[in-house]
């Protein structure tokens, strides 16, 4: 089975997945990310300097890696198209504020008459032609997921409509988002960890959030989260770095 379509599979029935985010632009870290055992990556065209080629790279590394990459877009209608026309497993959105912005989302999904998403069966994502028009066509509603950021207060009032909207795959807390949105500096203020608990109770999709310490994954896992994205390749390769250095002077 595609990686795509097993990833879709598993956060739709609200397996335990582990993700993190990818701000290199070097398609070695994706394929060595895709043997650490992640069950997806999200490159962050958001955060980090992508352009349309860099991200066909860095995809093309992921179906090498046999992982299931996702991308979180900069803007919504011709980042979604560029990046399922590369193969992407699906996108994450930031800022998804109302199920009317979510439904919104879920047409630029979806190919007619559904939704307004460009077809084409000659793209990397349709096997450079050889899925043909139906089969692409059917195919790609099953592998590509849509992945909502939560990320203001607005958002957390929000969280149950934009879940319940058809084709919405999961929501994601970002933490740090939500508490500077709220006023806050710190993840972990009381206001702030309440507001990730009442979008990780939100019923209808898949929910998860971006977790600093992995450690806190039982307590999550324990009122709904499924997805759980653990820090970052640059945060990574600094610990790493840190950690040695550390210990030769130590």
């Amino acid at each position: 089975m595609d990686p795509r379509e097993a990833f879709a599979r598993r956060l739709r029935a609200g397996d335990p997945l582990t993700g993190t985010f990818v701000k290199s632009q070097d398609p070695a870290t994706v394929e060595i990310l895709g043997q650490a055992g992640f069950d997806c990556l999200i490159l962050d065209a958001e955060h980090a300097p992508y352009d349309r080629g860099t991200l066909a790279l860095m995809l093309m590394a992921a179906r090498a890696a046999g992982i299931a990459a996702l991308v979180r877009v900069p803007c919504e209608v011709p980042w979604i198209a560029t990046a399922l026309d590369a193969g992407a497993a699906g996108v994450m959105v930031p800022q998804v504020r109302d199920a009317d912005h979510a439904r919104a989302l879920v047409r630029a999904m979806r190919f007619a008459p559904e939704g307004e998403l460009g077809f084409s069966p000659s793209t990397a994502g349709a096997g450079y032609g050889a899925r043909g028009i139906a089969r692409h066509h059917a195919q790609q509603q099953k592998e590509a997921v849509l992945i909502c950021q939560i990320e203001d207060p607005a958002a957390v009032e929000n969280a149950g409509w934009i879940a319940s909207v058809p084709g919405v795959d999961a929501l994601l807390v970002g933490p740090v988002d939500l508490a500077v949105s709220a006023g806050e500096t710190d993840p972990a203020a009381p206001a702030v960890q309440e507001m990730c608990r009442r979008v990780i109770s939100a019923q209808g999709a898949a929910t998860g959030l971006f977790l600093g310490q992995p450690s806190q994954a039982g307590q999550w896992r324990e009122i709904g989260a499924s997805l759980f994205i653990l820090g970052t390749d640059q945060g990574f390769l600094m610990q790493a770095a840190r950690g040695a250095v550390t210990a030769f002077r130590g």
